[in-house]
């Protein structure tokens, strides 16, 4: 195989039939979650008796770290960035990052290259961190800005 041949297979598009083998996964994740969102979206989860109350706030009043997700992805649905950021501004930083991910995730999948989702201890404790400030502080006087 000369240079030319190797960098034009390199550069040449995917099959269409590969292609579409190739966004299987990555589409079947975007449906499952669009799908979620649209439900949320559709039951207001503000009315009670459409969720069941997190366990930890109905055991002990401490707010975790999903509390008040799901007001907030019903906000994001309809558009309602101030209050979805009120009701958990982590969540809507989730939202984000895995809309980002996925995007990276679905042009890896056409250009036929796999995913590298490994994590190190360093970031694993970053994301530990970050998650156990968030809880503290929104439970403090303080950091009542960012209770549900």
């Amino acid at each position: 195989m000369t240079a030319d041949s190797r960098t034009a297979s390199r550069t040449a598009p995917p099959a269409p039939g590969t292609l579409w083998s190739r966004l299987a996964v990555p589409g079947g994740v975007l449906a499952a979650v669009a799908g979620a969102f649209a439900y949320v979206g559709a039951v207001d989860p503000n009315q009670p008796g459409h969720y069941p109350v997190c366990p930890l706030y109905r055991l002990t009043g401490l707010y975790c770290p999903g509390c008040g997700g799901l007001r907030s992805a019903h906000a994001f649905v309809h558009g309602d960035l101030t209050a979805a950021l009120h009701d958990n501004a982590l969540g809507v930083a989730a939202y984000l990052g895995f809309a980002v991910l996925w995007v990276v995730w679905a042009v890896r999948a056409v250009r036929g290259r796999p995913v590298r989702t490994s994590l190190g201890p360093a970031q694993m404790w970053a994301v530990g961190a970050v998650l156990l400030v968030f809880t503290v502080v929104r439970n403090l006087p303080f950091g009542g800005w960012l209770r549900p």
